[in-house]
């Protein structure tokens, strides 16, 4: 959420930001602006909407300079408007913020007493406000800003930019990522490595609670207790073909296009050529010491959990606890011994999930993660991080990462199953061979595309859509649901097939699209009697099977979309394409902004 980049450089800054910012856009945002010192005088241009409002106003009324901050804000306090977006300036200071300031009332209160006025409704002015009240007070633009920085209570990324200071930048973070990126004689703050791609390869991770004070030829980090902090230069490698549309028309079409040859990537790290067994990083982990797992996420990354509990309970026979991230760390389980705590999380940034790690960490035997982004707090701060090699994702709907989540939970599976004695040297051999294979069988479902933009002309023409699935087929009907409505905004909701007659049945009448997930297994005669009782309520079924199961169905359903035949536990991974298609062919055929909808954001570092 919200996106901060800031350039300590040699040439403009102006656009050096805002073509940061376009690679920031997938976090999501309604608002943006820059702020630059030029000659010592700092000004600041701010727009609602796109970014390209802003380059607009920019064309118009230019910035000069060679030291700017930039943002790209999505509103948490206050709506969206010129006078919210960042950046936000008080005085002599100007400031962008990533997170939320908690006890930023208790400081308005504060400032309200000494005749200080307000001019927006978010919480980060009262951050430039603070530290222009301390540079007033006498200290330098450094000081005030570190000492503003002690008083703040939430989660935040923040970076500062001073009028009179060309060489001069503070950034800050706690519970919002924040990176420096080194170039020659030039330095450069952005929320992710992805933003400073095009500038350096050279970054610095801010830890937590970390300070940072840069000009072009230094920097100086402090930690939590104000000591100086020796934080590793790392190289990163980002290629820019990944953050760059390849022909197709959105960042979804090339990431569900993707998801062959990410998957065999993954596939590959895990399991070696010519070797069965899988390989996990680092000393790995010993499931015969381990009695339960506890698997906590959010949105898709929950229903990746869920998926992998089927896998887990029935290859493994270990007992699993799935839970969302947001009330798991509110209810503060009971966390017995032997007890290994799974995270996952695409950006390893998700607010809640990474306090959710945190309260596990002095309470699970062992704390595991399965990320896209191996720098990420969630993977620093793990015990084993597990990546999953989807590359850089920028649609804001998951859906290479969460295909690549299954797979490396599958692997993960596989791996407690065979420590635990619980699968011998055939079964594995089957699943380690089915899997090898699935990125040829998911080129093959991709074949169905036009089918499945075909049936979404139908699909985009409802108000109201029910997704069915059994067994491992269920969390797909969940993520199939949630797909749909973020993209499309067509309100979808998704139930296990058992659960029809418990309630939902009632919703059906002849204007109500069911899509049942069904490949031909053992449970699919459970599902044709519930597509039977579907139809004879005049429910349109859209049936997404094989060509086995769609033969047995029979030509009654309304649509048939056919998939190729895979291995009983690979379905969810292939499934989740169909569903994928489904849902983006929906949004565009609707006119919808498929990579960036409205209200989301693609790392949610926020509560």
């Amino acid at each position: 959420m919200c996106g901060i980049v800031g350039v300590l450089g040699n040439h403009e800054a102006a656009p050096l930001l805002v073509e940061a910012l376009k690679r920031l856009e997938y976090r999501g945002y309604d608002s943006a602006g820059i702020a630059t010192v030029n000659d010592g005088k700092l000004e600041r241009r701010r727009a609602v909407g796109k970014l390209v409002n802003l380059s607009d106003l920019l064309v118009h009324e230019p910035l000069a300079g060679k030291s700017g901050i930039g943002h790209t804000r999505w509103a948490t306090h206050g709506e969206p408007s010129v006078n919210n977006a960042h950046p936000h300036r008080a005085g002599a200071v100007s400031v962008v913020h990533n997170g939320i300031i908690e006890n930023y009332r208790d400081l308005r209160a504060e400032l309200a007493k000494e005749g200080i006025e307000f001019q927006t409704e978010t919480d980060t002015e009262t951050v430039a406000l603070m530290t222009e009240r301390y540079m007033r007070g006498g200290l330098s633009a450094a000081e005030a800003a570190q000492k503003t920085l002690s008083r703040l209570e939430g989660a935040f990324a923040l970076a500062f930019l001073f009028d009179g200071e060309e060489d001069l930048m503070v950034a800050a973070r706690k519970g919002s990522p924040l990176a420096i990126g080194h170039g020659t004689g030039e330095m450069f703050v952005g929320s992710d490595a992805i933003a400073l791609a095009p500038l350096t390869d050279k970054i610095t991770y801010l830890e937590e609670g970390d300070c940072a004070v840069l000009t072009r030829s230094s920097l100086e980090i402090r930690d939590a207790n104000g000591d100086l902090a020796n934080r590793e230069m790392r190289t990163i490698q980002i290629d820019a073909a990944q953050v760059d549309k390849a022909g197709h028309k959105h960042f979804m079409a090339k990431e569900i296009a993707e998801q062959p040859t990410v998957i065999a990537e993954a596939i590959r790290h895990y399991l070696p050529v010519g070797e069965d067994a899988v390989h996990l990083p680092g000393d790995g982990i010993d499931f015969t010491k381990i009695d339960r797992l506890t698997l906590v996420a959010c949105g898709t990354a929950f229903y990746a959990c869920l998926t992998a509990k089927y896998w887990f309970e029935k290859l493994a026979r270990i007992p699993v606890e799935v839970d969302i991230a947001s009330e798991f760390r509110y209810r503060e389980p009971p966390i017995p011994g032997r007890t290994a705590a799974l995270f996952v999380s695409q950006s390893g940034e998700t607010a809640d999930t990474l306090a959710a790690l945190r309260y596990c960490k002095d309470k699970a035997d062992q704390i595991l993660s399965v990320v896209n982004v191996p720098e990420s707090s969630i993977a620093r701060e793990s015990d084993l991080a597990l990546p999953i090699h989807a590359g850089v994702e920028i649609g804001v709907a998951s859906t290479k990462a969460f295909t690549c989540q299954l797979s490396v939970l599958l692997m993960l599976a596989l791996k407690a199953a065979t420590d635990r004695g619980e699968i011998g040297e055939e079964e594995l051999q089957a699943h380690v061979s089915a899997l090898r294979g699935l990125p040829n069988v998911m080129s093959a479902a991709l074949e169905q595309n036009e089918a499945i933009r075909q049936a979404s002309l139908k699909l985009s023409e409802a108000r109201d859509v029910l997704f069915l699935g059994r067994g491992l087929m269920f969390p797909l009907a969940l993520e199939g649901a949630l797909k749909l409505k973020e993209i499309s905004y067509i309100h979808a909701e998704a139930y296990a097939s058992g659960e029809l007659k418990h309630g939902p049945i009632a919703l059906i009448d002849n204007n109500m699209p069911v899509v049942v997930l069904a490949p031909r297994d053992d449970l699919f005669d459970k599902s044709v009697s519930n597509m039977q009782e579907v139809m004879a309520r005049k429910g349109k079924v859209m049936l997404v099977s094989d060509a086995e199961g769609l033969a047995e169905a029979g030509d009654e359903v309304w649509q048939a979309i056919r998939m190729p035949q895979v291995h009983d536990s690979l379905s969810p991974i292939l499934y989740a394409l169909p569903a994928q298609m489904l849902a983006y062919h929906t949004a565009v055929a609707k006119g919808t902004d498929v990579d960036q909808p409205r209200n989301l954001a693609k790392s949610v570092t926020v509560e």
